[in-house]
């Protein structure tokens, strides 16, 4: 009987990269900060979501979901694809407003657009490629094509036609790039303020020692990764001291990686290596005991819908 490994191999790049918790617990912070630029997407998503008071909750939620495909066998990946599916063609809609030259108002997005299918593969493929690189060790070019190739099969079982994505990782690369020099990119009010706190730039509530040390690190990590341009559309000020301080951090977890296995204690290869849904629940669980107390994840954020927000 064929042992079910799931969709991809266990040495493939996609199970090699995202299972560097490094990886894992950043790259989606990253990809949703990013790619809010696009108001399609960050709208598209916005407006349909069930999950507009529990921003992390729906965060976790998406990441569980993305490693049962990374990860699991085909049975839990068609469960996930199956859920995913249902909630995407919920996904489906018009722009209520302008959202930059290039986006009026009437502009209609769907989920099962093509482009946008692949414009989500894409922000979450380039979080994960430069976190990698960042923090664990520079991928060779061989390693980066694979890598690709891996993502638009996961892009592609998530409904994303093959067509839709650039051949190889160079017409990939020359895309991206190109996109976030263009003036497609906008940011809408509210997508610059989910960003703001997403990547820390705006944090809400004071946290305690070790808590406030490991989080100020863990976005000091996600902002320094982020594209000049991108950061300056936060309004992000970002010093010659913060680089500093971001590439010494970087560096470190670099060397924390590049240690040889045998020489790194076991519960140090744990908590580097493995699924981040452990993690996801945590998060879950702070956002519920904010919940509990009468507070939002994040304040100023209407958790209404447009619609709703702007009825007579």
């Amino acid at each position: 009987m064929a042992v079910d490994i799931g969709y991809f191999s266990d040495d493939s790049m996609i199970r090699r990269v995202m299972r560097k918790r490094a990886v894992g617990l950043t790259y989606g912070l990253r990809a949703l900060v990013i790619g809010a630029v696009n108001p399609l997407l960050y709208v598209g998503t916005a407006e349909s979501t069930e999950h507009r008071d529990t921003p992390y909750t729906r965060l976790a939620l998406t990441g569980k979901l993305f490693e049962a495909v990374f990860f699991g066998t085909r049975e839990e990946a068609d469960r996930a694809l199956e859920f995913t599916g249902k909630k995407h063609a919920q996904v489906k809609g018009r722009l209520p407003e302008d959202a930059g030259a290039r986006h009026p108002a009437g502009t209609a997005y769907s989920a099962y657009d093509p482009h946008l299918s692949f414009m989500t593969m894409a922000f979450t493929f380039e979080s994960a490629e430069v976190m990698y690189d960042l923090l664990v060790r520079r991928l060779s070019d061989t390693e980066r094509e694979d890598l690709y190739q891996d993502y638009v099969r996961w892009g592609e079982l998530f409904g994303m036609p093959r067509t839709a994505a650039p051949a190889d990782y160079r017409a990939f690369r020359a895309y991206f790039d190109s996109y976030l020099a263009s003036d497609e990119m906008f940011l809408t009010d509210e997508a610059r303020k989910v960003g703001n706190y997403l990547c820390g730039h705006v944090v809400p509530y004071p946290q305690r020692v070790p808590g406030r040390q490991v989080s100020s690190a863990y976005y000091l990590l996600v902002q320094g990764s982020l594209p000049r341009r991108i950061r300056k559309m936060y309004g992000i000020d970002w010093k010659r001291s913060d680089e500093i301080a971001y590439r010494g951090l970087a560096q470190s977890v670099r060397n924390a990686h590049s240690v040889p296995s045998l020489l790194v204690p076991r519960p140090v290869r744990t908590a580097l290596n493995g699924p981040s849904a452990p993690v996801y629940r945590l998060i879950t669980k702070q956002e519920q005991r904010l919940a509990q107390e009468g507070k939002r994840s994040m304040p100023g954020i209407d958790p209404r819908k447009w619609a709703e927000r702007n009825s007579a």
